[in-house]
């Protein structure tokens, strides 16, 4: 591990990194802080949202619901009569953007025009990699412009709108990201629905809420590249669903152990075998039979996208995201009782729960304490799309994603990669490759360890990508045709 004086050396820098942040609010965005700004649109004001004004909870039974996590039922009784059952608010069109085609039969939710239409979409549309001034990281959200393009491929005007994300047979986490990237880029949540299932259960008949066979059609609807709506139009400033390196690192716990009075929990919805860099595994992992089990043989197996060292920020508690739905039932999320739980500090069937550091769960009462902010995370934030979705969209919990996640994290490092040079320098105040920041295993095989496009080893903030986004979205230009689009930036803008 690193000396105290190069610990002691990043504890200040980070400091000084603090009063640039603070000095710097009314330009750069303060990263969910809880207050508010409004700014002048063609439309109205847009409201700028703290993470506990941007969740939503779910009724107990996911059948209840009119947007967040719907079922096949409420879907089926849209789709055949959306004129007069439309959800409350709700003023256009039924929009199915669907992650891969379903089974034979249920390839598609079809389409009816002119007011329902489904359309076949992938990551990459929603996704890009993306600079946050310090590291360039993979599979972050979606730019202003990026996203605008896809609003004018499908012509979606989520202000009217309502937009379910669905999957016929494609991933989970893909599905869950289109959720997440569509709030945070500012659609209400009144707008905006995620689909509980694949299309194979969808039409299961042991699916008490199923859809019907006629629901669904052979082929989606063709793009028609003609939309006319900007995120620039969106009503919500969502951006504090985003935490930075920096947020990250004044949340973290100078030991190992969770801190239970400090208003976060970060959750690690990695395997055990990564969260403990091979010093226990879980269920279904290396043979491991029962809830919890010992060391893997190697701990390097542990290892993805040539980290530099694998393990956890101190203070995280670990559940996989696997947990959070049931996969022989299409991947359907688990009843919102069983998914509360968990966050209560209990074990399902399995025996399974939030773990700490000791790679046991952490009982009863010691998982989420009231008032407590989610900071979710996996090794790209894909994994996490499923347990922020379950955390912000079914329980309502202030929620945060750190979209740059441990790709980025075990990247932050003075550890030498396989160009034989060290990955960021020792006075780097962005280091997190510290016992007083993080657990870890360093990589015993420098050949194995990516190199990274570092930007600034010495930026003084690690905001780009918001400030780049708040900055796109209170700009003028672009937008509906209805008054131009864009806005002022507000003069103390927060939550990103």
């Amino acid at each position: 591990m690193l000396n105290a004086t190069v610990n002691s050396h990043s504890r200040r820098a980070r400091g000084a990194i603090a009063i640039v942040a603070a000095m710097g609010l009314a330009l750069a965005g303060c990263g969910g802080e809880e207050g508010k700004q409004t700014g002048a649109t063609a439309g109205g004001d847009v409201k700028v949202n703290t993470p506990s004004e941007i969740v939503q909870v779910s009724a107990d039974n996911y059948n209840d619901n009119a947007n967040g996590v719907i079922t096949g039922e409420t879907l089926s009784r849209w789709l055949n009569d959306w004129e007069n059952e439309r959800p409350a608010g709700v003023t256009g069109r039924l929009i199915i953007m669907q992650q891969g085609s379903g089974p034979e039969g249920a390839e598609f939710v079809k389409s009816l025009a002119p007011h329902v239409y489904t359309y076949e979409m992938t990551i990459s549309e929603i996704a890009e990699t993306r600079t946050n001034g310090v590291i360039t990281t993979p599979t972050i959200v979606a730019s202003g412009p990026t996203m605008d393009t896809f609003l004018k491929k499908y012509a979606i005007d989520p202000r009217e709108d309502m937009v379910v994300c669905a999957r016929g047979s494609g991933s989970i986490l893909n599905q869950a990201r289109c959720w997440y990237t569509l709030r945070y880029w500012g659609v209400p949540q009144t707008n905006i629905a995620y689909l509980n299932g694949s299309f194979d259960w969808m039409v299961n008949p042991a699916n008490p809420h199923r859809m019907q066979n006629a629901d669904f059609a052979s082929a989606s609807a063709i793009a028609p590249n003609n939309g006319r709506v900007s995120v620039r139009d969106m009503p919500e400033d969502n951006f504090a669903l985003i935490a930075t390196i920096e947020d990250m690192l004044d949340i973290v716990t100078p030991t190992a152990q969770n801190n239970t009075s400090d208003g976060v929990l970060i959750w690690d919805a990695r395997g055990l075998n990564q969260y403990s860099a091979g010093e226990a595994v879980e269920m279904g992992q290396s043979g491991c039979a029962t809830a919890y089990c010992g060391p893997v043989s190697d701990y390097m197996t542990t290892f993805q996208n040539g980290g530099s060292r694998q393990g956890h920020p101190n203070g995280t508690l670990q559940l996989q995201f696997t947990r959070m739905y049931v996969g022989s039932e299409g991947n359907r999320l688990k009843d919102k009782s069983e998914l509360q739980a968990y966050f209560d500090g209990y074990t399902d069937a399995d025996g399974v729960g939030f773990v700490d550091f000791t790679y046991q769960p952490v009982g009863a009462g010691m998982a989420y304490q009231p008032g407590d902010t989610m900071y979710v995370y996996c090794e790209t934030t894909q994994r996490a799309q499923v347990t922020g979705l379950v955390s912000a969209a079914v329980l309502g919990l202030p929620t945060r994603y750190y979209d740059g996640a441990m790709v980025e994290w075990n990247s932050l490092s003075n550890i030498v990669a396989s160009d034989g040079l060290p990955i960021l320098p020792a006075d780097s105040p962005w280091r997190a490759d510290m016992e007083s920041i993080s657990f870890f295993r360093p990589s015993n095989d420098a050949t194995k360890i990516n190199t990274r496009q570092i930007d600034d080893a010495y930026a003084a903030r690690s905001n780009a990508n918001v400030v780049a986004d708040r900055t796109y979205k209170y700009s003028l230009g672009g937008g509906s045709t209805s008054g131009g689009g864009g806005i002022a930036l507000p003069a103390n803008p927060c939550g990103g």
